[in-house]
């Protein structure tokens, strides 16, 4: 089963610009800055994270705590996905009381940002769990709703989002693929 480009979604530049809003609309209501963390899924969302926290120290001066998590054993449908290296969880904060944003490439069922509140919620109770994705591709199984989206991008099941990343994919983009049957 291969996959083909059906369409370039966001090159670097659209892919900053959105991050740089999104680092924006989080900072935006926060009354207490010192209780804030950005936690990325892993793996792009980790990267994605410490964008957004490198945006809101450029734009606001502040200081704000990334984390990475994995999620991967919290999902629900683990036994049907193929097998998939647990990469390290890193929380150099405690959750307890603070206000989490969970940072992701893209959402589609919600069954990653569902297993990542269950994971958080063995480090602690955070004050709140806000979710952050770059792109929203709908098509959700669980009522799971981003609190901020980079772009939403409607697709059908026969269609992927890819997220390139220059720290992982030497490049800064993302790409609409068609799943060949």
């Amino acid at each position: 089963m291969g996959e083909t480009i059906k369409a370039r979604l966001l090159d670097a530049r659209e892919l900053e610009r959105a991050l740089r809003r999104m680092a924006q609309e989080i900072i935006e209501p926060v009354r207490e800055p010192e209780a804030l963390a950005l936690i990325g899924l892993q793996r792009r969302g980790v990267f994605l994270a410490r964008r957004l926290a490198d945006w809101i120290a450029k734009d606001e001066g502040l200081a704000i705590p990334v984390g990475a998590l994995d999620a991967t054993l919290y999902r629900d449908d683990l036994r049907l996905r193929p097998s998939s290296p647990i990469r390290p969880t890193e929380l150099p904060f405690s959750v307890e009381g603070r206000s989490v944003v969970l940072v992701d490439d893209v959402l589609y069922t919600g069954r990653t940002a569902r297993a990542a509140m269950d994971a958080l919620l063995d480090y602690g109770r955070p004050a709140q769990i806000r979710l952050a994705v770059l792109i929203d591709r709908g098509g959700r199984e669980l009522p799971i709703c981003p609190d901020y989206v980079g772009r939403q991008v409607p697709t059908t099941a026969r269609e992927r989002v890819r997220v390139a990343l220059q720290e992982i994919d030497a490049e800064d983009a993302v790409y609409l693929l068609e799943i060949a049957t």
